[in-house]
C-alpha cells in the first residue's frame, strides 16, 4: 500500500534535513534554494511498541513493521503556479502524493537565507497555499468550462452535480481558502469531489522547524501558526530538524535516549512525525503472530476483514470465509494465542466486521 506524504515549503526551511532524519536516502542538505532537484522518496519504518510487546511473547523468527513513504519535494517560490523557479515539476510532484507534510521554518539563525529576507511562517504558509490554490482554480475553470452548458441547459443530472460542487470550490478558492476546508454532504457530491484531485483537498500537517531550546514548548513563531490554522481542518507538530538530525547521528539507543532526555523529550520529533504522517493518510495497523514472524500491516481506517484479508493476498480477500480475532490488550494479558482462547476472548468475525487498530487477525479463506 505505497502512500506518500509529500514534504513541501519553501526553500531552506529545513524540508531536507528533516528527510534525512527520516530515511537513509540522503538528500542534499545545502543552504541555498533547489539543492532538492528530484523528488526524494524514503521508505520510512513506522515505530510501534506494540510490536515489540507482541514480539517477547511469541519470540518470532523475524519482526516486520509497517511503513510509509515519504517524499522530498524541491523548495518552491512565488509565482510556481506559473512556472517560476521549479514551480511545473514541484506541483506535479505534489500532485501525485496522498498527504502534505507542511514545514515551516520557526527558528531565527542568522547564517540560513531565508528567500525573503526575513523569519514570518504564516506569510510562508501563505505564499504556498496561494501558489496552490492558483493552481487548484485553473484545473476548476477548466471543469466548468467543460461542465457548464450541460448543466445549465440539458437535464444531465450528473452535469448538474458536477457543476455545483465546481462552483462551490470555485468560491471557496477565489477566497483564499484551500479546498479542504469545504464541506460536501451528499455520497455523489463527496465522490465527484474526490476525482478532482485538488492539490488543496489533500489533508495537511503543519511542521514547525523550531531551534532546540523550543522543541517542547514551541516559540512565539508556533503560536503564530497556532493562530493562522485555527480554522483549517489540519494538524500542527513542532520538530526541532537540526537537533534531530544530532540525534540520528548517534550510534546506541541507549546515547540517542540520553540527548533526548537533556532536551526534555521523552520521544523523538521523528518518531511522532512518522506517526502523524500515518495517521494523516487515515491508516491503521493490525498483526499477525506466529513463531515465523509477527508482523504489523497497512490498512484504511473503516475496512472491513476481507479488504483487510486482502493486504496479505488477494486470494484472502477473494476466498475469505471468516476472521478469528484476538484484541491487543487481551492477547498481552493472557500471554498466549492459547489462553486467549481458553478465556473465550478470541472473536470470530465475518465479512461485516469493521476491523480495529491493533487487531491481532488470523483469517480463514478458500480459494
Amino acid at each position: 500500500m505505497a502512500l506518500q506524504c509529500g514534504i513541501v515549503g519553501l526553500p531552506n526551511v529545513g524540508k531536507s534535513t528533516l528527510f534525512n532524519c527520516l530515511s537513509n536516502a540522503k538528500a542534499q542538505a545545502a543552504n541555498f534554494p533547489f539543492c532538492t532537484i528530484e523528488p526524494n522518496v524514503g521508505v520510512i519504518t513506522v515505530p510501534d511498541e506494540r510490536l515489540n510487546q507482541l514480539a517477547e511473547l511469541v519470540n518470532p523468527q523475524r519482526i516486520v513493521p509497517t511503513t510509509v513513504e515519504i517524499v522530498d519535494i524541491a523548495g518552491l517560490v512565488k509565482g510556481a503556479s506559473k512556472g517560476e523557479g521549479l514551480g511545473n515539476k514541484f506541483l506535479a510532484n505534489i500532485r501525485e502524493t496522498d498527504a502534505i507534510l507542511h514545514v515551516l521554518r520557526c527558528f531565527d539563525d542568522e547564517n540560513v537565507t531565508h528567500v525573503d529576507g526575513s523569519i514570518n511562517p504564516v506569510r510562508d504558509k501563505e505564499i504556498i497555499d496561494y501558489e496552490l490554490q492558483l493552481k487548484d482554480l485553473e484545473t476548476i475553470e477548466s471543469r466548468i468550462q467543460k461542465v457548464q452548458k450541460q448543466a445549465q441547459t440539458g437535464g444531465d443530472k450528473t452535469a448538474k452535480q458536477a457543476y455545483d460542487v465546481l462552483i462551490k470550490y470555485k468560491e471557496a478558492l477565489e477566497q483564499g481558502k484551500s479546498a479542504r476546508t469545504v464541506q460536501f454532504e451528499t455520497k455523489d457530491e463527496i465522490k465527484i469531489a474526490d476525482e478532482l484531485f485538488l492539490l488543496t483537498s489533500k489533508p495537511v500537517m503543519y511542521v514547525c522547524n523550531v531551534d532546540e531550546n523550543s522543541a517542547v514548548k514551541g516559540n512565539k513563531y508556533v503560536e503564530m501558526v497556532r493562530e493562522a490554522v485555527k480554522d483549517e481542518d489540519a494538524e500542527i507538530l513542532v520538530v526541532a530538524a537540526k537537533t534531530e538530525s544530532d540525534i540520528a547521528e548517534l550510534e546506541t539507543y541507549e546515547d540517542r535516549q540520553m540527548f533526548l532526555e537533556e532536551v526534555g523529550l521523552k520521544e523523538s520529533g521523528v518518531s511522532r512525525l512518522i506517526r502523524a504522517a500515518y495517521q494523516l493518510l487515515n491508516l491503521q495497523t493490525y498483526f499477525t503472530a506466529g513463531v515465523q514472524e509477527v508482523r504489523a500491516w497497512t490498512f484504511h481506517k473503516g475496512w472491513k476483514a476481507p479488504q483487510c484479508a486482502g493486504v496479505i493476498h488477494t486470494d484472502f480477500e477473494k476466498g475469505f470465509i471468516r476472521a478469528e480475532v484476538i484484541k491487543f490488550d487481551d492477547y498481552i494479558n493472557y500471554g498466549s494465542e492459547a489462553a486467549v482462547k481458553e478465556a473465550g476472548k478470541m472473536g470470530i468475525e465475518g465479512k461485516e466486521y469493521v476491523v480495529e487498530d491493533g487487531d491481532i487477525m488470523h483469517f480463514r479463506f478458500n480459494v
